[in-house]
Parts: C-alpha cells; sequence; structure tokens
C-alpha cells in the first residue's frame, strides 16, 4: 500500500482516539519445528496501519506521529533471514521515524508520565473457540502497557470500524485477488476430467496463485472431494476424488495482504440427480440471498431473510418438515452465511447495524448431508455500492 495512504490511515485513527496515544505490535514469528520458523503472517489491524510485513515491530501513535520501534536483530540472523532496515520501515510505512529497543522502553515510559491511558488491542472475544494457541505478542504488549500506564484501552472496535469500509485502494487489491482466484478455479475445471486426487487439485491452484503475482493463498485451501465437503474446514487435500460426484473448493489468493474468499461445488463425471438436486437448491438460495444486499439493509434483517431463504432450499430437498425445527435446520445448515473480507479472511463488519457502502463480504449458502455424503457450498465475495451490491467474483459461473 502506498505510504501517502498509509499516512492517511494514520489520520484517521488519531481523529478516532483523540487525545489518546495507541501502541501496537506485530506478530511474533512462530516455532514450526526445531530450528524452524512457520512461515509469517502478520497481525492484520498492524498490517493496515504501517504495511510492514515482517515480526517483532512496534508502533506508537500520539498526536499525529508515528513512531516504529525496530527489533533487535544480530548480524548472524540479518544474514540467514534477512530483514526490515529502519530506513526502508520508515520508508513503508509513512512514519515520522524510528527508534530501537532501548529508545522504545524510554517511549513508553515517558507517554505514562503525559497520560494516564493507552490503546492497544484487547483481547480476542472469540478466543475461547479457537483450537489452537495464539500468538503472544498482543499480549505480552498488554502487560508491558498495564506496568506503566494506568488505563488499557481496547482499540479493536475503533479499528474494526475504520478497517470495515475499504477504500479504492483496498478494492483495488481485492479486485486483483477475485481475479486471481477465479483465474485458478477456471483452471482446476479445465482438468478436472483427469484429475485423481485432491492434492493435483491444490497443486494446480498454488501454480495459478503464484505465477500471476499473488503472495499465494490467503488461507489454507480445501479441496474435498465427495463427504470431506461435509467437513467444513476441511484441508487434508489427500484422498482420490470420486469417479462420479462433488468435488468442492474453497480457496482464495492474496494480493498485499487482502485476500478473496471463494467457493465452488463442480461436478466430478456424472453426480447423482439427488447431487444435482441440493446443488440446483444452494445456488438458488446464493443468487437470492445476493439479492437481499444493498445499503442500509439492517442485519439482523438480512440474517432473517436468509433464514427464510435456506429453509426453503432446504425444504426443496425434503430435508426440512418444520421450518421451526432449529436443530434440523442447523444440522444440514450449521455456519454462518456472510462474514467480512479484506486483510483478515473472516473479518468484522465494524460494529455497524446495517450495510454500509464499501463493505466486503462473503455470501456463502452451503447444505450439508453427512448421512449421504453429500456436501454443497457456494461462495461470492459483494462490495456494498451506494445503489446496491457488486458480486467481485460474478465471472466464475456458480453451476456445475
Amino acid at each position: 500500500m502506498d505510504r501517502e495512504v498509509l499516512q492517511q490511515r494514520h489520520k484517521q485513527v488519531e481523529e478516532a482516539i483523540a487525545d489518546t496515544p495507541l501502541v501496537m505490535t506485530a506478530y511474533d514469528s512462530l516455532q514450526k519445528s526445531a530450528d524452524m520458523a512457520h512461515p509469517f503472517t502478520q497481525e492484520a489491524t498492524f498490517l493496515w496501519l504501517t504495511g510492514i510485513t515482517e515480526p517483532g515491530w512496534q508502533a506508537v501513535l500520539e498526536r499525529g506521529k508515528l513512531i516504529l520501534i525496530a527489533p533487535e536483530h544480530d548480524e548472524m540472523h540479518l544474514l540467514f533471514d534477512g530483514g526490515l532496515t529502519n530506513e526502508a520501515a520508515l520508508h513503508l510505512s509513512g512514519a515520522d521515524s524510528v527508534v530501537g529497543q532501548r529508545e522504545g522502553e524510554a517511549l513508553l515510559k515517558e507517554l505514562a508520565l503525559k497520560y494516564q491511558s493507552v490503546y492497544t488491542l484487547g483481547e480476542d472475544p472469540h478466543a475461547e473457540h479457537y483450537s489452537f494457541t495464539e500468538n503472544g505478542a498482543p499480549a505480552r504488549l498488554r502487560t508491558r502497557l498495564r506496568s506503566d500506564f494506568k488505563e488499557i484501552k481496547d482499540a479493536r472496535s475503533i479499528l474494526s470500524k475504520l478497517r470495515a469500509i475499504k477504500t479504492q485502494e483496498e478494492l483495488a487489491c481485492m479486485r486483483e485477488a477475485i481475479a486471481i482466484s477465479v483465474s485458478g478455479f477456471e483452471a482446476v475445471r479445465e482438468t478436472l476430467a483427469t484429475s485423481e486426487y485432491e492434492y493435483e487439485v491444490e497443486a494446480l491452484l498454488n501454480s495459478a496463485f503464484r505465477k500471476t503475482g499473488a503472495t499465494g493463498h490467503a488461507y489454507d485451501p480445501i479441496i474435498a472431494g465427495g463427504v470431506h465437503a461435509c467437513t467444513l474446514h476441511y484441508a487434508t487435500n489427500n484422498d482420490a476424488l470420486p469417479k462420479d460426484g462433488l468435488l468442492l473448493i474453497d480457496a482464495g489468493a492474496t494480493v498485499k495482504g487482502y485476500a478473496a474468499d471463494i467457493t465452488r461445488t463442480f461436478a466430478l463425471g456424472s453426480p447423482t440427480p439427488r447431487q444435482q438436486a441440493v446443488h440446483a437448491a444452494v445456488e438458488k438460495a446464493h443468487w437470492r440471498i445476493i439479492e437481499l444486499i444493498k445499503p442500509g439493509l439492517a442485519l439482523k434483517s438480512y440474517a432473517e431473510s436468509v433464514d427464510d431463504i435456506m429453509k426453503d432450499a432446504l425444504q426443496e430437498v425434503e430435508l426440512l418438515k418444520d421450518r421451526t425445527d432449529t436443530e434440523t435446520y442447523r444440522k444440514y445448515f450449521p455456519h454462518a452465511i456472510s462474514h467480512g473480507l479484506g486483510i483478515d479472511v473472516h473479518e468484522s463488519l465494524g460494529g455497524y447495524k446495517e450495510f454500509v457502502p464499501g463493505m466486503v463480504l462473503t455470501v456463502e449458502p452451503g447444505i450439508y448431508i453427512p448421512e449421504e455424503g453429500i456436501g454443497v457450498r457456494i461462495e461470492d465475495d459483494i462490495l456494498v455500492t451506494e445503489e446496491g451490491c457488486e458480486n467481485l467474483s460474478a465471472a466464475l459461473p456458480t453451476h456445475l
């Protein structure tokens, strides 16, 4: 992202937090095994604010000035792993200055003498539902700030509201990521007749994404043949594809940190009439739901309308008799219909109560019937416009 765009973000944040400093941290690099680290992914809000994609950095925003605190790297680290120089970080981020660790410690103590409160990212409200260990950098920063400041304020809601409305520069990145993803899906469709394993499809997507300029996958791709599509986050991608049946692919490229998130369910050989009927019901619901989206529509009303549409779909394939039977409804449609999309694949819509122009969200209806080995999902990326909405991934057909 251009430094001028980042500097405009600094001003937006400054106006939102008023006369209170903000201190942010990059994520830590995490161990993969022995002396190897996992490929690094930056904390999304830190990336949005600074453009820095490397671990260990911190940022302090106070009275309109952004100061970066650089990590300490010895010569051996730089020789093996490289690193962002202070000069490059300054230019990239649009910051006013860069200081070292010792100066950074002094800066925080100086701020604590001037301010009783400080903003930072608070605890993730969804962390209790995760099946993994959180990156430790934000928690360590909160602990550090509590030792000096009297009050730690959570900036999460303020920053997520700013991030929810995409600028033209952000949309340009997302359009590119989506276009690359669409090309990858099209390449897969052309080779399905000769593909035998899920991993072959994944390899083709890897090639399609990287050779066209994307950083890679925005998330681990789901290549789910047959019954595997009933596991919502299936990511093993190793099994043989069924000769006749369905293949669910959920994948998206990332460009300059911005994600695409697309799902299609493709035909393998000759799907059964039942499989075709389930796909037809999901496809019909998909287009009905997209037609709902427009600025000013309350998110609560949207959710209620989606429930009506998805119950219609389940009744069409004789999976739901009683529309008040929530347990059965959620058995066959167990996930949310939409989520925000941006740097994070699952991004907040900023706490807004209604759709606002500039939001990008997914629409992803699905029907999953484990006892029949059938799973169908269709997902597109939707931009809320002044007049209604734009399907950013509409170039990729939804038919079997």
